[in-house]
């Protein structure tokens, strides 16, 4: 709880924490226009394709020419992780292998990482944690993303004495939306192509929350993380709003929906008819926790916690995430205390590639979001066992034979991956399967 009086300190002694973003699209541009408003903090150099577009999302969001002067704008995010005047590095580019690059030129540099792509942790994340731990520096999720957010509600509870029996978040699920293509996104968002273009949206990284994609890699990284269960088949996606956490995210011996015990879900906010749920948690997080004993059951109804029927389930959520405006949290919290916001521990979940459509011989894949694959969650032993084709991994790789609709895609459909610092790092994580 002292984290901004730490800051306080170190401004006052002179030494500001320093951090430097790689990527500034609108995780990095939400992140950078809470800066000016963080004494003690600085973002000393910006690494972006476009080193001109990221000065350009710099003045977007507030920053003034001095600001914008005192900051180094270069285009090699390993560069930048070398850098002296960067003591964390932040990954914002949600490519899976320019992700692991950084991780770890950064790590290898002495430098703590914040890995706001998802993508490059669910690919590897654990194998670079470990190497994050053995260079004695921080490997941490993206406070305001809903992987960290769920890590600490969950940690929370554990400590608290509580028995995690769900976590998640929510989001907008129909079946159908798993053949969406980027042609037909927009209607789904309530937007025309032409609003979209106009609001600079890209349309394929859009789709990938649509898709199912965006939550199978959101619930590996918590599994991973929480140490939680995944369902055997993929998320269930249950329509459900805040007051029937409880009741539906409870296992399913106890009459609950869930799989097991402990373990991640998705909760949707329409019903299977398209109707919307009550009172959903469409932008939040969740945890779902079990009393140890009678005496604490008998709490829950004393100090109002929303329960099941039996008092013994109770659910604490947040019906919001603010991503990039929160993102100063995990610098800070790696640079001030050494501890990371949440951080992949095991390999127990893991995102794969399943054919939107049937696919032919010589395709080539053009990975999350896009025309071809959606991203599925497995178990991460089910995954290593079938080798199946990790959705990180599945773009611009081409297909050596056919596969049809709702297929698992494994390595044998495809042609051999390219070698490289990514292939190997996922190695590595698969190796500690579990």
């Amino acid at each position: 709880m002292n984290l901004h009086a730490l800051l306080q300190a170190r401004a006052a002694a002179g030494r500001p924490v320093r951090a430097g973003l790689i990527g500034a699209g609108k995780f990095g541009s939400m992140f950078l226009s809470q800066v000016p408003s963080t004494p003690g903090l600085l973002v000393t150099a910006i690494a972006d394709l476009s080193p001109d577009r990221a000065r350009a999302a710099c003045r977007t969001v507030g920053w003034d020419e001095d600001r914008l002067a005192a900051t180094a704008f270069v285009e090699d995010g390993s560069a930048l992780a070398a850098r002296d005047d960067v003591e964390v590095v932040v990954d914002a580019t949600g490519s899976p292998t320019a992700g692991v690059a950084h991780a770890l030129a950064a790590i290898g540099n002495g430098k703590h990482v914040v890995m706001v792509n998802v993508e490059a942790d669910v690919l590897a994340g654990p194998a670079l944690a470990r190497r994050a731990r053995a260079a004695g520096v921080v490997y941490a999720m993206a406070y305001g993303d809903q992987p960290a957010l769920v890590s600490e509600m969950v940690d929370w509870a554990r400590a608290a004495g509580f028995r995690v029996q769900a976590a998640g978040k929510g989001t907008k699920y129909l079946p159908a939306y798993h053949k969406v293509t980027p042609d037909g996104v927009w209607p789904h968002y309530g937007l025309t192509v032409e609003q979209a273009r106009a609001a600079g949206m890209n349309s394929q990284m859009f789709n990938s929350f649509l898709d199912g994609t965006k939550s199978a890699i959101e619930m590996a990284a918590i599994a991973n993380a929480c140490d939680l269960g995944v369902p055997a088949d993929g998320l269930a996606f249950p329509p459900c709003g805040v007051d029937d956490l409880a009741h539906v995210l409870r296992p399913r011996a106890a009459g609950g929906q869930v799989e097991g015990e402990g373990m991640v879900e998705v909760v949707s906010s329409l019903e299977r008819d398209g109707r919307p749920v009550f009172r959903d948690l469409r932008w939040g997080v969740y945890v779902v926790f079990e009393a140890p004993n009678d005496y604490a059951a008998a709490c829950f109804r004393q100090y109002g916690l929303p329960t099941d029927s039996t008092g013994r389930y109770a659910a604490m959520y947040k019906p919001f995430h603010l991503i990039g405006l929160e993102l100063g949290i995990s610098v800070l919290s790696a640079a001030l205390r050494g501890e990371p916001t949440g951080h992949s521990r095991v390999f127990r979940g893991d995102a794969v590639a399943v054919a939107k459509r049937p696919l032919a011989a010589g395709e080539t894949l053009d990975g999350e979001g896009g025309y071809t694959v959606w991203g599925k969650l497995l178990p991460a032993a089910r995954s290593v066992a079938m080798k199946a084709l990790p959705i990180g991994l599945a773009h611009g790789v081409a297909l050596v034979r056919p596969v049809g609709e709702g297929a698992i895609i494994t390595r044998d459909d495809v042609a051999p991956l390219p070698q490289g610092e990514a292939l190997d790092l996922r190695r590595e994580t698969e190796a500690m399967a579990g």
